[in-house]
């Protein structure tokens, strides 16, 4: 009697043992996801004063549209969290959008070569965003669902797992790159 409590002890620990090392490597790809977002985000940002410092010459009338999307770009910087970096990036992709449609009224800017070189860069920036997006959400919701059903669940509550936010767009017209075509 001794031997199979001793047998159904090891299995159970060996069950804990288990689910929490899969949670850990479920947060860790979480993490990894968040990281790559970063990492695009980061290369958006840098290429945002290039892109201002190119319209700037054309667009001398258009100051308040340059100066909001500084402002926007340093506030995406500085936010920290799921929550308000998915904020953030909703104001900074409304303002490259005014950008862009402002800098449809100047005709030199868009036949620019650093300025199509500039969007050209930024679609392509864009669109590993939203890869990376993708990514980063796929894994909140594997690692969301494994700390929500039984019986990682308990293992997830004991070892203090929390859930992760996804990293969403509020406003549908966000859903969508930046249109940045000046052809």
């Amino acid at each position: 009697m001794g031997w199979i409590f001793l047998i159904i002890l090891i299995v159970l620990v060996f069950a804990v043992i288990g689910v929490y090392n899969t949670l850990i490597r479920l947060r860790k790809r979480c993490d990894n996801g968040w990281a790559q977002i970063d990492v695009q985000l980061k290369r958006r940002y840098d290429l945002i004063p290039n892109l201002v410092e190119t319209a700037k010459g054309y667009m001398k009338h258009e100051r308040e549209v340059l100066e909001n999307v500084t402002r926007a770009r340093q506030q995406a910087i500085d936010v920290s969290g799921v929550k308000n970096q998915a904020q953030a990036e909703n104001m900074l992709t409304s303002t490259l959008r005014t950008l862009f449609a402002v800098a449809e009224n100047y005709p030199d800017l868009k036949a620019n070569t650093n300025m199509l070189a500039l969007q050209e860069e930024l679609v392509s920036t864009e669109n590993k965003i939203s890869f990376a997006r993708q990514h980063y959400n796929d894994c909140v919701m594997v690692y969301n669902t494994k700390t929500e059903t039984v019986p990682s669940n308990i293992i997830a509550g004991m070892f203090g797992f929390s859930q992760r936010e996804f990293f969403e767009l509020e406003d549908e017209a966000q859903r969508e790159a930046p249109r940045v075509d000046f052809s």
